[in-house]
């Protein structure tokens, strides 16, 4: 889902849209001391990330329809805050900028506060457990980096029409 007036707290920058995605804590993500392992907030990223393209209206069937891949070449986590059994946390996705053949990509992933009950929480009231910066490079039908299709470019941008000529989803 694309969200452009919530990116998280302290952050100014409006340009390019934030892509939210929500997940729940589950048992088997934890580690021995009940914190989510470290290496699980990176399956969390990477899902968000793929939803963020969805949203931008690139699905996994476009990307693979016309071979295209997106691999993620440096990954940079800061992990802030645990998060535990039962959390639900809220995932940011936003593209912060782009070259010829690959883009930077900054992700936040919020712990809403516990026993919030279903209202939504404020943003501010949520606890940023990770703050990550990646970059992933476009990879074409031979398995060599290509130009980031420009409609791909406009939509993750905000700046466009979506890849698959939908409207984008209600927020």
């Amino acid at each position: 889902m694309a969200d452009t007036s919530a990116g998280p707290p302290g952050d100014n920058v409006h340009s390019a849209p934030w892509f939210t995605s929500r997940v729940r804590v589950r048992s088997y993500e934890l580690d021995a001391l009940g914190h989510v392992n470290h290496a699980v907030y990176l399956n969390y990223l990477e899902q968000a990330r793929f939803d963020a393209l969805e949203a931008a209206g690139v699905s996994l069937e476009h990307l693979s329809r016309e071979g295209w891949g997106v691999h993620v070449v440096r990954i940079e986590v800061d992990y802030r805050a645990e998060c535990r059994m039962g959390d639900e946390l809220v995932i940011r996705t936003r593209a912060t900028g782009f070259r010829n053949s690959s883009m930077t990509i900054r992700q936040t992933l919020a712990r809403r506060p516990r026993n919030a009950g279903t209202a939504p929480a404020a943003a501010g009231d949520e606890v940023t457990a990770v703050d990550a910066h990646i970059v992933a490079v476009w990879v074409g039908p031979d398995g060599r980096p290509m130009r980031i299709p420009p409609p791909v470019r406009s939509a993750l941008s905000g700046s466009g029409s979506r890849p698959d000529e939908s409207d984008p989803p209600p927020m």
